[in-house]
C-alpha cells in the first residue's frame, strides 16, 4: 500500500514525491517528451522516503536532486554498489563506501536511526549519452562491508524515449 503525496510545479518539470512505502509499490517520479522515471523499493520494509529530480530530461547535462530519508538503523558505515541494466544487459556497475567510520566527508554519515536525513546534489548526466530504451537501475545501501545488512534498495526504470546523438 502507498500514501503519498505529489507536488507538481509545471514551470520547471519537476516533482516531488514524499512516500511511506512498503515493497513492490511503483511510485512515478516524472515525464516529459524525452524520459520517464519510476521506483520500487527492492526490500520488504516500509520507508519514509522523499526523492525530487529536476528537470525531467534527458537534454540537461545536470539534473538536481533533493533526498529526504529516515533510516532503519545509525549510518556509521555506508556502503553504496550501483548497477545500470540497459535492454537487459549489464551496462554498469559501480560501488563506493561513503561512510567507514573515521574521516568521513559526507553528511549522511554518523545519522542515527529515526533520524531524518536531508541533502541535495547534482547527477551530471552529460557524461554518459543514453541511447533510447529501456533502463533498471538497482541502487542498494548496505550497512556492511560484506553486503548482508542492506539499509535500502531501489529499483529505479528509466525510459529514455530519444536518441541524444
Amino acid at each position: 500500500m502507498s500514501s503519498c503525496l505529489h507536488f507538481w510545479n509545471t514551470r520547471v518539470d519537476c516533482v516531488t514525491v514524499v512516500c511511506f512505502l512498503s515493497a513492490s509499490v511503483s511510485e512515478f517520479l516524472c515525464t516529459s517528451s524525452d524520459l520517464e522515471l519510476s521506483y520500487t523499493f527492492c526490500d520488504s520494509t516500509a520507508h519514509t522516503f522523499m526523492f525530487n529530480l529536476t528537470p525531467c530530461s534527458m537534454n540537461k547535462s545536470v539534473w538536481k536532486a533533493a533526498l529526504t530519508w529516515i533510516p532503519r538503523s545509525d549510518i556509521t558505515f555506508l556502503k553504496i554498489v550501483f548497477n545500470v541494466w540497459y535492454e537487459g544487459a549489464n551496462a554498469l556497475h559501480w560501488k563506493e563506501v561513503l561512510c567507514s567510520g573515521s574521516d568521513d566527508i559526507y553528511s549522511v554519515c554518523g545519522t542515527l536511526k529515526g533520524e531524518s536525513f536531508a541533502t541535495v546534489f547534482d547527477i551530471k548526466g552529460s557524461r554518459i549519452q543514453f541511447p533510447k530504451g529501456n533502463y533498471n537501475i538497482i541502487l542498494q545501501s548496505f550497512s556492511d562491508d560484506s553486503d548482508n545488512n542492506i539499509l535500502m534498495c531501489l529499483n529505479f526504470t528509466m525510459i529514455v524515449k530519444q536518441d541524444a546523438f
